[in-house]
């Protein structure tokens, strides 16, 4: 499947950015399609955590595995997809100001036969683009809410 990518500009550092995105375990509070997550590994954070979440898109449920790949503390994390549905994904945070961070989220997916192969996946690019966007901006509010008055 070609490649699905989203961003989102949230008003705050890169630092408090990393802070929500870190806390996989709080993936499932602004992740839509995130139910549940079960670590797999005793790491909770860093490359070799393992987890499983259950996710959710509309009325199709699958055990997502995952494996971070990646975590380069303030600036990305890495994720490798291992289950029915494989791939990987990507969070990057790049600053924008003082103030603000540019937070971008790319995933490539392969979709078994059952649910279409590549076309499957094809066909699902705008609905689950759609669902990470509301993810992104559910994101945003919680990090910026959470942040001191200025």
């Amino acid at each position: 499947m070609p490649g699905i990518r989203t961003s989102t500009t949230i008003a705050a550092t890169t630092e408090e950015v990393w802070d929500a995105l870190a806390d996989i375990s709080t993936h499932v509070e602004w992740m839509a399609d995130a139910e549940s997550i079960r670590f797999t590994s005793t790491r909770r954070s860093g490359v070799g955590t393992t987890f499983d979440c259950a996710t959710k898109v509309g009325p199709l449920r699958l055990m997502d595995e995952m494996e971070i790949t990646r975590w380069d503390v303030g600036r990305a994390m890495g994720v490798r997809h291992v289950g029915l549905v494989t791939g990987s994904g990507l969070f990057s945070l790049a600053p924008s100001g003082p103030e603000a961070t540019v937070l971008t989220w790319t995933e490539e997916l392969r979709f078994p036969w059952w649910l279409g192969g590549s076309i499957g996946a094809w066909a699902a690019r705008p609905v689950l683009g759609w669902i990470w966007r509301g993810n992104l901006r559910r994101l945003t509010q919680r990090v910026e809410g959470a942040r001191p008055p200025q």
